[in-house]
């Protein structure tokens, strides 16, 4: 069985931002508030977080599910990394997400500045630029047969659909808007041309967008 390269559960503002502006190490999606733009997903049951019983069940509850399902390695862009520009000037920033990251995979970060890779607990960051193919091919090997997740930020995967290089992708919209900051796209019916789509509302509230390559 193929490879694929598969977007999981990425949330975008309904005018279509994956972030909003002015990333800083308080506040990793900008001027975005996070609690409104993944609640869906924190309000599950199966949301790997949760620190009480109970959350919701259904299709939100699944697709938190199959998140880890048949990945053997994730891409990212550099600032879902990390808030820092240019050349790196901090070694010891090792991301967001503290000593027990929640990735389990190699992870590749796309970046024009070289770093030495680092593992923390089951997760080696890899810190690769050049061509997006080859970014990809690499991110395959690791994955040793499994899917490779792409997991944004929104310019991110733009670019990689952009190079017709996505095999399903899974968008989350929620009812806010943010106006400006990293887009996904101005109408999720750009895509309509290269992929099938169904398009689900949750009664949490966000819209799932369903896309598989035709």
């Amino acid at each position: 069985m193929a490879q694929l390269l598969r977007v999981q559960n990425f949330n975008v503002s309904s005018d279509g931002y994956g972030a909003g502006e002015g990333q800083s190490l308080q506040r990793p999606f900008g001027h975005a508030d996070p609690r409104e733009i993944f609640a869906w997903a924190g309000a599950t049951a199966s949301w790997p977080n949760r620190t009480e019983p109970g959350g919701t069940r259904g299709l939100d509850d699944h697709l938190v599910r199959d998140f880890h399902h048949n990945i053997g390695a994730e891409i990212m862009g550099r600032n879902k990394f990390g808030p820092q520009r240019g050349p790196w000037e901090n070694h010891d920033w090792l991301g967001w997400w503290g000593d027990e990251p929640p990735f389990h995979t190699p992870v590749f970060v796309l970046t024009h500045h070289e770093r030495p890779s680092f593992t923390l607990s089951d997760t080696t960051f890899h810190f690769v630029g050049g061509d997006l193919a080859a970014v990809l091919k690499r991110a395959k090997e690791a994955a040793q047969g499994k899917d490779v997740r792409l997991g944004g930020g929104a310019t991110t995967i733009r670019a990689f659909l952009d190079a017709d290089l996505v095999d399903t992708l899974h968008v989350a919209v929620a009812q806010p808007e943010l106006g400006a900051g990293s887009r996904l796209w101005e109408s999720p019916d750009e895509l309509r041309d290269r992929f099938h789509v169904d398009v689900v509302p949750s009664p949490s509230g966000v819209t799932h967008h369903l896309f598989w390559r035709k």
